[in-house]
């Protein structure tokens, strides 16, 4: 997977996805995501690492079906709030 943290007004975002979706657009449902390099690309990590990045930042945005999973494992995402674009999960966690 994927991570990248993004300062932007105080806040620290997490861009997360899994490897064999960086670069690829879906579409579906009236839905548009690109999962873009200038994002997503960073430090490319185990699970373990993706799930302690996690619980330091205030916002996130995740793309993949591995990364999601490690964001349900974490209590960070259900289920319910997992969106899916063209079969591709996708999920904005903001910690308040």
């Amino acid at each position: 997977m994927f991570v990248r943290i993004h300062l932007a007004d105080g806040e620290r975002i997490l861009a997360a996805c899994d490897e064999d979706i960086l670069g690829m657009t879906f579409r579906g449902d009236g839905m548009k995501i690109t999962v873009s390099e200038t994002f997503y690309k960073g430090e490319q990590v185990e699970p373990a690492v993706l799930a302690e990045r996690m619980k330091s930042v205030s916002v996130m945005n995740l793309v993949g079906r591995r990364t999601i999973e490690v964001a349900i494992a974490e209590g960070h995402v259900t289920v319910e709030n997992v969106i899916e674009i063209d079969g591709v999960p996708h999920a904005q966690v903001v910690v308040m």
